[in-house]
């Protein structure tokens, strides 16, 4: 427990935390860095739930702040949780464009109205308050991939650049991978960049049902 003068500190939970770091306790261990909820960095579970300390207003809590770790993972000390496996998840549904044919001489070129369908996905920081706010994630992270990486799958399918939506859609037909997604909302609800993963996944799960029609 530490306590700090709320008038002598800035306005947000991440400022409270560099307080005790500067001036009380020296080994208190948090990441951060970019300070304005672009990084994903400084996830954890404040006053109950998943979000970013740089944008989390002090002021929105009523009484004590009460900070863990990101629940339901590895810490790796205080409030650093290891994000190996959760980045793992991300990196096998090969978020960047696949291609067959030959690239263009400039780039590849895309409608507004294709790029307007990213919108949503793109955004996505990757600080995990989704996956680990999810109870499905929680007992079954070993094979299912999670709200984060999901999300970050569909953005790739529908991407019309590229051309490997079927092998996207292969590799995610899997009991596992995609379908422990119970529709809970835990992820939408918490996202402290006002995205939609749940919405994401339902879409997957439609192509699904799509291609075998």
């Amino acid at each position: 427990t530490y306590f700090i003068d709320a008038d002598r500190c800035g306005p947000m939970v991440l400022d409270a935390l560099i307080k005790i770091k500067n001036e009380i306790d020296p080994t208190l261990t948090f990441r951060r860095s970019c300070r304005e909820g672009i990084c994903g960095s400084c996830a954890m579970n404040i006053d109950g739930s998943n979000t970013l300390a740089c944008i989390k207003g002090l002021d929105e809590i009523k009484g004590d702040v009460t900070i863990y770790p990101l629940p339901h993972m590895p810490v790796v000390k205080d409030l650093v949780p290891d994000l190996t496996h959760f980045y793992a998840q991300h990196a096998s549904i090969m978020p960047w464009l696949e291609t067959v044919t030959n690239p263009p001489a400039k780039e590849w070129r895309q409608s507004i109205e294709d790029r307007a369908k990213l919108d949503g996905l793109y955004e996505c920081v990757m600080c995990a308050s989704c996956s680990t706010s999810c109870p499905s994630y929680w007992w079954n992270s070993d094979r299912y991939l999670g709200p984060a990486a999901l999300l970050h799958a569909y953005r790739w399918i529908i991407d019309s650049r590229d051309e490997a939506t079927g092998d996207r859609l292969d590799d995610l037909e899997d009991p596992f991978k995609l379908y422990r997604c119970h529709t809970i909302m835990n992820c939408t609800n918490t996202c402290p960049k006002g995205l939609n993963p749940a919405k994401a996944i339902a879409e997957i799960k439609k192509m699904m049902a799509e291609r075998h029609l």
